[in-house]
C-alpha cells in the first residue's frame, strides 16, 4: 500500500543537520522538522514542488534545529508545534505555538503524525510518527543516541525513553536522525537494535556509565555497528 506523504531529507549546516520536508502527496501541504541554517534551501525545494509550508515541527529547541524558524513563519501562515515540556525549559516567547503531551496526533492533509514525548537529551524532547517512519531528531541516531550532559539532559530517562522505543515500535519502522553522524543517512528499529549500543542495556546504571564516560572516549564519528559482544571488551 503507497503512503500518503514523502519525507525529503536535506543535510544542512556545519553540524550536519538533517531538515525534513514530511509533504502529503493529494494536498500538497507539507510540514517542516527542524528548519535551521539555510530557509531559503527549504523554502526553495517547497515552492519548487508546488507545495505549501503549513507546520513547523520542533524536535526540540537547540539553536541548531530552530535558527531558521523565525524567518519561515514570516513568510509562511505556518503553525509551529513542539511539547509543553520542552516549552516550559525553554522559556523563550513564542509565536502562536501549539503545544502538546506525548500521544497527540497533528493533521497535515490527510496524512497523521503522532507526537511521541521522548526525553533524555531535553526534557521535552519529541519524536514524530508517521505510517512506517519516524522522526527521532536528537534522541535516537543511526548507531547512536543523543547527548545527555548538556541542560536539561538527562541519562536515565534516555535509558527509558530508548528502551520504550525498542519495545513499542515495529522493528521495520524507518529511522529519520537530527544529524549526519554515522555511515548512514536512514536506518531501522530492527537494525539499531541489532547495532546500535545503546539499545543493548538492560540496566540503567550501566547504560549511565556508558553514556556518560564511556562513549565519547571509545567511539568517533561517523558511527559504526556495535554489537553486543563488543560492549563487553574493556
Amino acid at each position: 500500500m503507497s503512503k500518503s506523504y514523502q519525507i525529503t531529507t536535506m543535510q544542512l549546516g556545519p553540524m550536519d543537520n538533517f531538515v525534513y520536508i514530511i509533504t502529503d502527496l493529494e494536498s500538497k501541504k507539507s510540514a517542516v522538522v527542524d528548519p535551521a541554517w539555510d530557509t531559503h534551501k527549504i523554502m526553495q525545494h517547497v515552492q519548487q514542488h508546488n507545495s505549501q509550508i503549513d507546520e513547523i515541527l520542533l524536535t526540540h529547541s537547540h539553536h541548531d534545529h530552530i535558527n531558521g524558524v523565525d524567518e519561515i513563519v514570516n513568510q509562511y501562515d505556518c503553525q509551529l508545534h513542539l511539547l509543553k515540556a520542552e516549552a516550559e525549559f525553554w522559556q523563550t516567547d513564542l509565536d502562536k505555538p501549539r503545544l502538546h503531551a506525548g500521544g497527540d496526533r497533528i493533521q497535515l492533509g490527510s496524512t497523521e503524525i503522532t507526537v511521541l514525548h521522548t526525553p533524555g537529551h531535553t526534557p521535552g524532547s519529541a519524536c514524530y510518527l508517521l505510517d512506517g517512519d519516524i522522526i527521532t531528531g536528537d534522541t535516537l541516531f543511526v548507531f547512536g543516541c543523543g547527548r545527555c550532559d548538556l541542560a536539561g539532559g538527562d541519562p536515565e530517562q534516555m535509558y527509558t525513553t530508548l528502551n520504550k522505543m525498542k519495545q513499542q515500535l515495529d522493528v521495520n519502522t524507518r529511522i529519520h536522525p537530527g544529524h549526519n553522524y554515522a555511515n548512514k543517512k536512514h536506518s531501522t528499529i530492527s537494525e539499531q537494535i541489532e547495532g546500535n549500543p545503546f539499545l543493548h542495556f538492560h540496566d540503567c546504571h550501566d547504560f549511565v556509565d556508558y553514556r556518560m564516560h564511556r562513549h565519547d572516549k571509545i567511539r568517533s564519528t561517523p558511527y559504526q555497528p556495535v554489537y553486543t559482544r563488543d560492549l563487553l571488551k574493556p
